[in-house]
């Protein structure tokens, strides 16, 4: 059968000869493929593609040794020009599927210039029992170092795939993920066991800024400070360009670091990132786009949209740190921040004192329960509103607020069109879609985000 489409989740779409769609796996578009399916569904089936009888015009050669095992980089295997049109296919059909209303042209999907070694954060997992590639369970070789460094298997929590080189952060990225596992291994300390817990080396996080500025957090599952001291000296021996080396004592069930205390144990306990002259300091915990050349692309959309003269006051819901309501605070006359995540709100407050930005306020709490008439009582009625929600999209509760309001402008951000496309179909009553700019900010990948502009009718 022939693959006719790509779907949700990255996935290629064919048609079963009973007419309901499988959703297929490992294929593109264009692929002639025998499928064994391995759900069925009353409307549709999931399977996999067991043999590519014609390769598509639309396949490349994936460039990582891992592509197929790690659940990363799943369009690997497409040309980067057709991921981006079934990517911009997405955002129309979103838009005009579920948000029935009146759009105007869309603009051709702002690509990323950088398809490779993109993105500024990454997250590695220990494990003392990597995960076995099919070929090398069928393999008669003895596989003595059972440790890994690298990333979840899709859908299995404890199943760590050991990764040589990952195509995703630029250099020294990789050196520092293999220096460590390599070190760690020769000198015996214990990597991590999810399933039992226990062991030592959880975790490795990564972060890089466009002016060359690097964190190193690794993340110890208990105290022991000999061995503790051992991997972070070697890590600042070895690579002495970490601007920040930091480590978390974790021994929770979960490995995540935001309820923990972040030690620093050499350098500075954050890096900068810099856009336009203006600096951003991120910790560990910070949330900051993780492609730092797109972030910039989409913030000037976001910009230009807001249509700014500099007598405006704007209010940037869901700001998070607040880069977006700094980036236009230049062209604004007040900008006015609300964010629901407490450490979000100080750093968005420190960066803009860094920054000598005076004409913007943050503010901290529920969106659907601060973002009220008393607020805009506080803070003024607004002329532009710009919203970057999460993926499940606004709160009902925070469109009717929208609607109340009627600012003349709203600029809406999203990373999941097809809640963006649900609130725009509440917001058409009194709103007009002016303009749409699709952009990709993660090559390989199927997201995709999307810049909508809505003008008061």
């Amino acid at each position: 059968m022939q693959v006719i489409d790509a779907g949700a989740k990255g996935k290629a779409i064919a048609k079963a000869p009973d007419g309901r769609v499988i959703f297929i796996n490992n294929a593109v578009p264009g692929d002639i493929v025998d499928v064994q399916t391995q759900k069925q569904r009353k409307a549709y089936y999931e399977g996999t593609a067991i043999k590519i009888n014609k390769y598509s015009p639309k396949r490349t050669e994936p460039e990582c040794q891992h592509f197929g095992t790690c659940g990363g980089c799943k369009w690997q295997n497409m040309h980067y020009d057709y991921q981006l049109e079934y990517k911009q296919r997405e955002v129309v059909n979103n838009l005009k599927r579920l948000g029935k209303i009146e759009l105007p042209e869309i603009t051709p999907i702002s690509g990323s210039k950088e398809i490779y070694f993109y993105r500024n954060k990454m997250e590695f997992s220990f494990s003392d029992s990597k995960w076995l590639t099919l070929k090398q369970i069928q393999s008669d070789e003895i596989i003595e170092d059972r440790n890994a460094l690298g990333f979840h298997i899709p859908g299995m929590w404890d199943k760590i795939l050991d990764i040589d080189k990952c195509w995703l952060q630029r250099d020294p990225s990789n050196a520092i993920r293999n220096g460590v596992k390599e070190f760690a291994t020769k000198n015996n300390i214990p990597f991590f066991n999810t399933r039992n817990q226990e062991g030592l080396l959880r975790t490795l996080m990564i972060r890089t800024s466009s002016i060359g500025e690097l964190m190193v957090l690794i993340q110890f599952f208990k105290e022991e400070k000999q061995q503790r001291e051992l991997v972070l000296n070697y890590l600042k021996e070895t690579f002495p360009e970490i601007t920040s080396l930091l480590y978390v004592i974790n021994e929770k069930g979960n490995d995540t670091i935001y309820d923990q205390d972040v030690i620093c144990y050499a350098g500075r306990d954050h890096i900068f990132e810099e856009m336009e002259g203006l600096k951003f300091k991120i910790n560990a915990k910070s949330f900051y786009q993780t492609n730092s050349e797109q972030a910039y692309e989409l913030y000037k959309i976001t910009r230009d949209f807001a249509g700014l003269t500099g007598e405006e006051t704007v209010f940037d819901l869901y700001t998070g740190t607040g880069t977006i309501a700094q980036f236009v605070a230049r062209q604004a006359k007040k900008v006015i921040g609300v964010e629901a995540v407490p450490d979000a709100i100080t750093a968005a407050k420190a960066n803009a004192q860094l920054n000598g930005i005076e004409n913007v306020e943050f503010y901290v709490g529920d969106m659907k329960n601060v973002f009220n008439d008393a607020f805009i009582s506080q803070h003024g009625q607004p002329d532009v509103i710009i919203t970057d929600p999460p993926r499940d999209g606004m709160h009902k509760d925070v469109v009717a607020q929208l609607i109340k309001i009627k600012a003349d402008r709203i600029v809406y951000v999203s990373c999941n069109s097809a809640t963006q496309a649900r609130d725009l179909a509440l917001l058409d009553e009194l709103y007009k879609v002016e303009r749409i700019q699709p952009v990709d900010m993660f090559p390989q990948t199927h997201h995709v985000e999307n810049v909508v502009l809505l003008k008061l009718k």
